[in-house]
């Protein structure tokens, strides 16, 4: 089934992004705007066959600013076959010379998933779902040098229901401020090939906005990059902890899967933090490339106390592909194994 779904996806999406070059060979007139539409075909053993199309855009805010970097604008709108489906706008502003870094995010969607629970008679997976609302909205500012500063808020809600009624259903929101610092000297934000980028960030729920559960997070990720192969090839590598402090919600909670690590999708390992390490080898011949990744994540403060400190490896292998004409900004398709479990991710621009 996997082998399938991975032959059906290159096929359509090749079909998108190749045929886009029949006139290449005619000199044209730089686009202000370069927009593509990508297929988005995957599957894990969680949500199941997951389908739909995500429409995005670069382009330079002010013309003539030669030092920002192009600003990316997009929506994804995608189904499964459990039943789930997402709706979101995604947008990132570069501005005055790379000076102020803005973003908007929107999300809205249905998300049929499981989580393990191991205090009761048979330990098992049950199903829960969860109705989301999310907007996000956000801005950096350069201190000096390669240094940003910047404020956001987040605004999410959440209507949950658990399968046999394990838990007890709940409606809630959250209202976060989060305060971030960043150390910039990549050489380029979408397709990096030397330098660092080191965050961290303070996510704070205050009693006074309306939250009801008071709690903090703190984020942190290190990400570094090194050119091989005659500057063609990049070996990247990471690394990120969450840290949840105080009365984290069950929504709040961070799992292992997606980027930090990939080969997980079963929803399994959660708990109030994570941490992980992890290298990537990204191998380029013309606007393709491939990538091979392995690491290890761990966890603390999950219901179920035995998964706590645990190390859960993961590695796999990945095809990438450039569709953009004069920027460097992948898409592309990861497959990975982790304890246990496995997972396929459609990747918008790297993993990190």
């Amino acid at each position: 089934m996997k082998h399938s779904l991975l032959l059906f996806f290159l096929a359509g999406f090749m079909s998108l992004t190749f045929g886009q070059k029949t006139n290449d060979s005619i000199p044209k007139k730089e686009k202000k705007i370069e927009l593509r539409v990508m297929p988005y075909l995957s599957y894990n053993r969680n949500l199941e066959f997951m389908f739909g199309a995500i429409p995005m855009m670069m382009y330079k805010v002010n013309q003539s600013d030669s030092i920002s970097p192009k600003s990316l604008s997009g929506m994804s709108a995608i189904y499964t076959t459990n039943k789930s489906f997402v709706l979101a706008f995604f947008n990132k502003w570069y501005l005055e010379q790379d000076k102020w870094r803005l973003k908007l995010f929107f999300f809205t969607g249905n998300q049929n998933s499981q989580f393990f629970v191991d205090d009761i008679d048979q330990p098992d997976f049950y199903d829960y779902g969860t109705k989301t609302t999310i907007l996000s909205i956000g801005g950096q500012r350069k201190i000096i040098g390669n240094f940003y500063g910047g404020l956001s808020y987040t605004f999410a809600h959440y209507n949950t229901t658990y399968e046999d009624d394990i838990s007890p259903s709940s409606v809630s929101h959250s209202n976060a401020l989060v305060v971030n610092l960043l150390y910039d000297s990549r050489d380029a934000v979408y397709y990096p090939t030397k330098g660092y980028k080191i965050k961290l960030d303070w996510s704070t729920y205050p009693s006074f906005l309306d939250n009801e559960l008071a709690s903090n997070r703190i984020a942190f990720q290190a990400n570094t990059y090194f050119p091989t192969r005659n500057n063609k090839d990049v070996i990247a590598a990471r690394f990120y902890g969450k840290f949840g402090l105080g009365n984290v919600a069950f929504e709040q909670q961070s799992t292992i899967g997606g980027v930090d690590i990939r080969g997980y999708s079963e929803g399994k390992y959660r708990g109030a933090g994570l941490m992980d390490i992890q290298g990537e080898y990204r191998y380029n011949f013309g606007k393709m490339g491939l990538v091979g990744f392995a690491g290890l994540a761990t966890i603390y403060g999950s219901d179920t106390p035995s998964f706590d400190w645990k190390l859960y490896p993961g590695a796999g292998v990945g095809y990438r592909y450039n569709p953009f004409k004069k920027s460097k900004f992948n898409v592309g398709l990861d497959g990975a194994v982790g304890k246990g479990d496995w997972g396929v991710y459609f990747r918008i621009g790297e993993a990190f």
